[in-house]
């Protein structure tokens, strides 16, 4: 077997396939010096023969099944020629797919998938589960696959790299929770896109309970498309099967308060719907799911609040790769009545930016873009607000608090990938956290929102 890229996911697979007396070949773009001392352990221990500097048709034609890592497009064009030579090209979702001894609930969709997802599971601890958390959100599924614990459940972030190759993967629960345009580079058009994330519900209702978003009018155009599902949905509709009203999800038969949560916004209303209509079979108890609720906060680099210096907050959501994530903070944030300046930019992704003309021309007062992406993002919204150009991110700090007066917030957004200045959004957003404390010669505060 070949396993085809050698990151963070592709390491569990292959300890997991090196455990299980399976042979593997490794092919990577890193040459073998590149690698640390700790990846070059792993293929020594496993001994995995590794091809580095690229993938040939040569060194994969040699394997039978091709495991293609979630980075690596499927339509790579030695993957095409080895797989006219008959070898079977998979993803790791169609290699763990009969391999789960718990419930599986897949979430997808462009934005929100982090959140639901720790939401679920905080959902199971508050009720005294042990659930497998993982999958996109940073624990690949390698490590299900080579733990032995005993789970109740599993929750699993899915990305529409993951499920393009998902083979026969059926969760017990799937959810969708939005469509916006995104890697539009890999999937070319919003359809192709969203046909990845609707592999997750290939097999009708059958086997999965499907929950979506109602309010979504992509998600209500392409689930229009799938025959013989049977869809459960979250949204503002009074007959949905988990409905918000002001700030509460009111289901069937029972209603969840979120006043006073993390959760009390559009977003978070939705995204606790989506978690409390995925759990409702699972029979909890109400107050154990409200205490979740309640108690429940989102990771770093989500809508994060770094700090507030001089009435002025520094909101850090680096997570924010494309314009759906970056219009959902605009108008949270623009909501409280606070104006933006706006930190944008980083490597283009194929989106559209002018999904953010109405939310930019309404809350934000001045665009500083960064990266490859910056002309490209300023041509569409500079008729719109002021512009500047910095070189790096620190000096795009600097100029946005100085384009502050008392009570506006600095919204570092990006709306594009991380890749042409920094390994990744975590890296990126802890960048600007350091740029905001640096600024005002502080020390880190820990303030979170």
């Amino acid at each position: 077997m070949a396993v085809v890229g050698f990151g963070r996911a592709s390491q569990a697979l292959v300890r997991y396939l090196c455990e299980s007396g399976i042979r593997v070949l490794v092919s990577d773009i890193r040459n073998y010096s590149d690698l640390s001392s700790k990846e070059q352990e792993l293929l020594d221990q496993c001994v995995a023969e590794y091809e580095g500097g690229g993938h040939s048709t040569g060194f994969l034609a040699r394997a039978d099944i091709v495991v293609a890592s979630p980075g690596v497009n499927y339509r790579h064009s030695v993957l095409e020629k080895v797989r006219q030579s008959g070898a079977t090209i998979l993803g790791e979702l169609a290699l763990a797919a009969d391999k789960f001894k718990a419930p599986v609930i897949g979430v997808t969709g462009t934005n929100g998938k982090t959140t639901v997802t720790e939401l679920i599971g905080s959902i199971f601890k508050a009720a005294g589960k042990n659930v497998f958390v993982g999958g996109n959100i940073g624990t690949p599924i390698g490590e299900y696959l080579l733990s032995d614990e005993e789970y109740e459940a599993v929750v699993l972030e899915l990305s529409s790299f993951q499920l393009e190759l998902c083979g026969d993967f059926m969760p017990e629960v799937g959810i969708l929770l939005n469509i916006t345009p995104d890697h539009l580079d890999r999937h070319e058009t919003v359809e192709g896109y969203a046909a990845a994330k609707m592999n997750m519900f290939q097999g009708g209702s059958a086997k999965t309970f499907s929950v979506i978003n109602g309010d979504d009018p992509l998600c209500r155009r392409f689930s229009e498309t799938m025959t013989g599902v049977e869809w459960a949905r979250f949204g503002h509709e009074d007959h949905f099967e988990a409905s918000i009203r002001g700030s509460r999800v009111v289901m069937p038969d029972v209603t969840y308060e979120l006043a006073g949560s993390r959760l009390e916004n559009l977003s978070g209303l939705l995204n606790s719907a989506a978690a409390l209509l995925a759990t409702k079979d699972f029979g909890f108890e109400k107050d154990a799911v409200q205490q979740a609720l309640i108690e429940f906060e989102s990771g770093e680099h989500r809508l994060q609040r770094v700090a507030r210096y001089n009435n002025i907050t520094y909101i850090n959501d680096s997570k924010a790769t494309n314009t759906g994530a970056v219009k959902n903070a605009i108008l949270q944030i623009g909501s409280r009545e606070s104006t933006i300046v706006l930190i944008a930019g980083g490597r283009d992704k194929g989106d559209d930016y002018t999904l953010l003309r109405d939310s930019v021309a309404t809350h934000v007062k001045k665009l500083i873009l960064i990266g490859e992406a910056s002309r490209a993002i300023g041509e569409v919204l500079g008729d719109l607000v002021e512009v500047d150009y910095p070189a790096t991110l620190d000096e795009a700090v600097l100029r946005a608090s100085a384009a502050c007066e008392p009570g506006d917030t600095v919204l570092f957004s990006p709306a594009c990938a991380s890749f042409d200045m920094f390994d990744n959004y975590k890296e990126r957003g802890a960048r600007f956290i350091e740029a905001v404390h640096r600024l005002h010669q502080k020390k880190p505060t820990g303030m979170h929102q």
